[in-house]
């Protein structure tokens, strides 16, 4: 095996093989990351906390044989998610040092599956943003164009995959945290349907809007990494689907039905994007698959979004209505927002949720999956902080641009974002997949084939390695 980047951008069910056949040891992969690490987190900021037993750790897997999953395989875990004895800040200045006594759920069975906890990326103040910046660490930044947004709000954990720091990374999706970062870094995100992967929510129990995912780069590493922290989860009320596939990537019939909405609201895609999505699902019809056209008008859909997720944030943070300072901006203006919402508006939400749910019925009726672009923009300036015009709609919110993910979380379907192409400047451009329920594992067979139809190269800023 080569050294350096050769080896840290590898795909992840590579190296496994490789650890597996003793061809690469823990103690050479984590090295390999490290490489990376300190060569670009100066730069791009994905990785805020280090884990300095890192090494020691994987010396230590390295006595043990090689059989788990995830066997010597580094993963990024986001900052909101807790870590044993590991700083975990949740991107605000409360908590500056604040580390864990327990490794939540999801971390636990990563650990079990043999991965290495190499750090905590980077994220906004309690995952509250379509960016990745805080007051505690600053900003991360796109590996694609060091002057543009990751996006959020699992921005470190993106940047920290897709440039080799680590081979996979946890993160959470509300209204696209997952798959915004995995468009804007080239990489692939899965938001999984609520109760397939445990998140420990003591305060939100039977929350469904907010889930647990990951993000790799491929598809198939993003099905390792399922297979590993999918499950039932005693400590939650939400219930594993009793009749769930797994996450074992399915092979495909040649009479897949696919559809094709360009825009799932009134927020159309720029011309860019629009066209570089077209690109895509031509190269797809070269294939011998058909792709029809789905028209789409969730009109009322952003509204309902903006009121549950205003409803999900006051019960998760109810005690911080009156600590701007620990809070922050963006949940601070939230959590006021909250309040002003009535009953009424709780109500209309939910009877709108509803309908989005019926839509989705009817068109996997006559469709077996969705595409429709991730964002409806490039990768945008940091000094942008979000787009406030997007073609002739003008943004009154930060989380407004994010409607053509944060609508589909509305559904409880599975959806992945994958790379389609590249921007005439060079810049990623993502394909979200909507699948039927439980049918995560076809969702990442799917993008796996997108991402073999449509491949992209590595961010430019690993020529630097």
């Amino acid at each position: 095996m080569c050294e350096g980047i050769d080896i840290a951008c590898l795909p992840a069910t590579t190296l496994q093989k490789a650890l597996r056949e003793r061809k690469l040891s823990p103690v050479e992969l984590v090295r390999a990351c490290l490489n990376v690490y300190e060569t670009l987190n100066p730069t791009l900021n994905a990785i805020v906390t280090l884990n300095d037993r890192v090494l020691e750790e994987a010396r230590v897997l390295e006595t043990k044989p090689p059989n788990s999953l995830l066997y010597g395989l580094p993963v990024g875990i986001k900052d909101t998610t807790d870590t044993h004895g590991l700083r975990t800040t949740y991107g605000s200045t409360a908590y500056r040092d604040h580390i864990p006594e327990r490794d939540a759920e999801i971390v636990v069975r990563l650990k079990a599956a043999g991965a290495l906890v190499l750090g905590k990326t980077n994220t906004p103040i309690f995952a509250v943003g379509g960016e990745t910046n805080n007051a505690v660490f600053g900003s991360t930044r796109n590996p694609w164009n060091a002057k543009r947004s990751p996006g959020g709000s699992t921005g470190g954990g993106a940047v920290a995959v897709a440039t080799g720091m680590v081979a996979l990374a946890d993160g959470t999706d509300l209204g696209g945290s997952l798959r915004m970062p995995a468009s804007f870094c080239g990489i692939v995100g899965l938001r999984p349907s609520p109760g397939i992967v445990p998140q420990d929510s003591a305060s939100f129990l039977w929350d469904r809007l907010s889930v647990a995912g990951g993000l790799g780069r491929t598809a198939e590493d993003l099905g390792l990494f399922m297979q590993a922290v999918a499950g039932p989860y005693d400590a939650s009320p939400l219930p594993y689907p009793a009749h769930h596939p797994g996450c074992v990537l399915p092979e495909f019939e040649a009479n897949m039905r696919l559809g094709y909405c360009e825009h799932l609201t009134a927020l159309e895609p720029t011309p860019v994007v629009a066209s570089t999505c077209h690109s895509a699902i031509n190269t797809i019809e070269s294939r011998g698959v058909s792709v029809k056209s789905v028209n789409l008008s969730l009109a009322n859909a952003p509204r309902a979004f903006a009121v549950l997720r205003a409803h999900h944030l006051l019960t998760l943070h109810r005690d911080r209505l009156n600590q701007p300072d620990a809070a922050g901006g963006n949940l601070t203006k939230n959590l006021s927002e909250a309040l002003n919402y009535s009953a009424l508006d709780l109500a209309d939400a939910e009877r709108i949720a509803d309908e989005v749910w019926r839509t989705f019925e009817r068109v996997f009726q006559k469709i077996d999956f969705l595409l429709t672009p991730t964002t409806a923009v490039l990768p945008f300036k940091l000094s942008e902080g979000y787009p406030r015009r997007i073609k002739n709609t003008e943004l009154s919110t930060y989380y407004d641009w994010f409607a053509p993910t944060s609508v589909l979380s509305l559904t409880g379907l599975p959806v992945a974002s994958v790379p389609c192409g590249l921007s005439p400047g060079g810049l990623p451009v993502g394909m979200q997949i909507v699948g039927k329920p439980r049918q995560e594992a076809a969702v990442l067979a799917l993008a796996s084939l997108v991402q073999e139809w449509c491949p992209i190269s590595l961010p430019p800023i690993l020529q630097q390695l």
